[in-house]
């Protein structure tokens, strides 16, 4: 595991309560070999105690009933360490910075694991300030899932509640959380002022390039979604890896699920196409469940297993390129 600092995410074994699950999680081989080494990570690139911090703060800005003056509040609904993640985020997210993790990521050369293995592997990734918790990352996307289940939508849609997340793995590859989570947005142009807090881009070196600083910057009017870079993270890790395997409305759900100055305040339609317009509203038919099956109750994992181990072999070979 990277060392961090001070920094409470950390891997560690599990509770007991946590081991049993765990184990009725897994049933490939061991997970150890992911276990490799990484870059160390400086402790002031991880202001959140846990990931969750920010998809907790995400949901909150957008809790339903919400008027848009209310979810424009940013900062009435922040903490300071999600303030400072988001700082860190909008200083170190450039063109650069993003050509050089798809580069190292995208091309999935990892090696092959499971999907059982990957999700094992991120229920490693815990709190270290709460040594007993006992909700492991794979029930949140459990919990996810169920939702959109429980709902009647296709089989793909709920595969997709179950997977949207397992892309958090990069912090366990020694990433920063910066380079993790966080809104998504467009780089390579001006940056909107509906990404949240905003201001904050004043610190990232693209924001003196003038080629950059120009409504379209590098990219042509509406060129498509798919030929534009938006910031590294968790979404675009998780779409590469399952690409080949989920029909296109799935890929759109994992790869901008982040990106909500477009899905939720409808900026960058400069940049998208047609075809991005018809796609989002799948997003946003995703993004409820996304951002609000976290207060449900708790999955019965042993019960529903079967029902996703089924699920995952419909859809995925045993192993795939990570």
């Amino acid at each position: 595991m990277a060392d961090c600092g001070k920094t409470p995410i950390v891997q560690r074994s599990a509770t007991a309560d946590n081991r049993n699950r765990s184990t009725t999680m897994k049933h490939t081989d061991d997970h150890s070999s992911l276990i490799e080494n990484r870059a160390p990570l400086e402790e002031d690139q991880a202001p959140l105690k846990e990931l969750d911090e920010w998809d907790d703060f995400v949901a909150t800005r957008y809790r339903q009933g919400k008027s848009e003056e209310e979810f424009r509040n940013y900062k009435a609904d922040a903490n300071p360490t999600v303030t400072e993640f988001y700082r860190q985020n909008h200083k170190y997210q450039t063109l650069d910075f993003v050509l050089k993790k798809k580069a190292e990521y995208c091309g999935l050369k990892r090696g092959q694991k499971s999907i059982w293995e990957m999700a094992d592997y991120l229920n490693t990734l815990v709190d270290d300030s709460d040594p007993d918790t006992d909700v492991t990352q794979i029930e949140h996307l459990l919990q996810t899932a169920e939702a959109i289940r429980k709902d009647g939508h296709p089989r793909w849609f709920i595969l997709t509640g179950f997977l949207h997340d397992l892309g958090k793995v990069l912090c366990l590859y020694g990433e920063p959380q910066w380079a993790v989570v966080g809104d998504t947005f467009p780089v390579g142009c001006a940056y909107s002022d509906q990404v949240v807090f905003p201001e904050f881009f004043a610190a990232n070196p693209d924001s003196s390039k003038p080629e950059y600083e120009t409504q379209y910057g590098i990219y042509q009017p509406n060129c498509g979604l798919n030929n534009i870079h938006l910031s590294f993270g968790h979404d675009e890790y998780i779409f590469r890896v399952t690409q080949k395997y989920l029909p296109e409305e799935a890929q759109y759900m994992l790869r901008y699920h982040s990106f909500y100055a477009a899905h939720r305040h409808g900026a960058y339609p400069h940049l998208m196409n047609e075809h991005d317009e018809v796609m989002f509203e799948w997003v946003r038919k995703f993004n409820p469940y996304d951002l609000y099956s976290k207060g449900r109750e708790r999955p019965n994992t042993k019960e529903i297993l079967p029902y996703y181990r089924e699920l995952v072999s419909e859809f995925f070979p045993d192993k795939i390129d990570w």
